[in-house]
């Protein structure tokens, strides 16, 4: 039953039953190899990268899984000044990365003066020369418009869920359709827009093949899921899935089928759930792009790991390039991220051999 799907992922698109079976199969390996073809077919032997600058852990949300969430009184907070923010950026730049990711909790600092953020993201691209991605939370449109005048390259603002009765239960008091819209909007700006489903917070398999849907209607360029890793001082410190779907198993397999519904979009190796040692996992599952990279002592948190492998220097591409040669693979250079963001934003296909340098 396997292969007949992933043949008929060849030709045409399954049908969410069959989104199902491969996300609960057995055949893993068979999954995963269809998943490195074609992105070998698409992407060649490249791998992007982001540098992670997390620089406010401020928020107004209270959000169920989130160790950010306003109610929990145990997380130090930090709002990085626009000096740190761009030093921080300057490094990863320095590092090689391809992008430089700018997150924040939802912090009032910014959302309320939506000059500040604008500015900062104007200051890292102008300093560093590289696309920049935003990660806000939810912001006013003219906010976001003000982003992309700025310079902003993406938007990233994960639903994590879009059952929405889950929605409810996980983003507390927050509204599933303005959360939907904002990226509608970003995209007719003309940012590109990531989103991200969180594997293991209460939902089916069923809620994972209506997500991918959802991601090819908004037209998504960059695609994630996470593996859910509880949080201390959170509601769901002690949460465990019924569907059993919290385990790095169903993130792998949740890259490998998005690989295949979606061959020429970007999928993250995130280095924030299980750190260096799951990037290959990951990689071998079919994402080509690694994320959550952050410079050693820059006093920067993660999101679900806030301290994994950043102090000992292990969340650098210096650090990942190892992994990157044993499987045949290479970072990519700038010319060749900034060759798939053109294509892109026009609306082409994006050739990875006429890109290749």
């Amino acid at each position: 039953m396997t292969r007949k799907i992933l043949e008929k992922l060849r030709n045409g698109a399954p049908s969410n039953e069959e989104i199902v079976y491969l996300l609960t199969s057995g055949d893993r390996e068979l999954i995963f190899a269809a998943a490195r073809e074609t992105r070998q077919k698409h992407f060649g032997n490249k791998v992007f990268s982001y540098g992670f600058v997390y620089f406010s852990t401020h928020c107004r949300n209270d959000c169920a899984f989130c160790c950010c969430r306003r109610s929990n009184r145990a997380l130090e907070r930090y709002r990085k000044s626009d000096s740190e923010i761009v030093e921080h950026a300057v490094n990863l730049e320095k590092s090689g990365v391809n992008l430089i990711d700018l997150t924040m909790g939802e912090d009032e600092f910014y959302t309320e003066q939506p000059a500040r953020l604008a500015a900062i993201i104007r200051e890292v691209k102008n300093t560093t020369g590289l696309s920049v991605m935003v990660s806000p939370g939810v912001i006013s449109r003219r906010a976001l418009e003000m982003a992309a005048e700025s310079g902003a390259d993406w938007l990233a603002l994960y639903q994590e869920t879009h059952n929405r009765e889950l929605f409810k239960k996980r983003r507390v008091r927050q509204n599933f359709d303005e959360r939907m819209n904002l990226k509608r909007h970003a995209a007719s700006l003309g940012i590109l827009v990531e989103e991200g489903i969180m594997a293991g917070i209460g939902e089916s398999p069923a809620d994972h093949a209506v997500s991918f849907g959802e991601m090819r209607r908004l037209n998504a360029f960059q695609i994630r899921s996470m593996r859910f890793v509880p949080q201390e001082g959170t509601p769901m410190a002690e949460f465990s899935s019924e569907f059993s779907l919290g385990n790095t198993e169903t993130e792998l397999l949740d890259i490998a089928v998005m690989r295949l519904l979606f061959p020429d979009r970007l999928i993250p190796a995130s280095l924030d759930v299980e750190g260096l040692e799951g990037l290959k996992a990951r990689l071998n599952a079919g994402a080509n792009v690694i994320t959550s990279l952050i410079p050693p002592d820059a006093g920067l948190m993660g999101v679900s790991q806030r301290e994994k492998d950043i102090r000992s220097g292990c969340r650098t591409l210096r650090a990942a390039t190892p992994i990157l040669e044993e499987l045949g693979l290479r970072a990519a250079a700038n010319a060749e991220y900034s060759a798939f963001l053109a294509a892109a934003k026009a609306g082409v296909k994006y050739n990875s051999r006429v890109a290749a340098i």
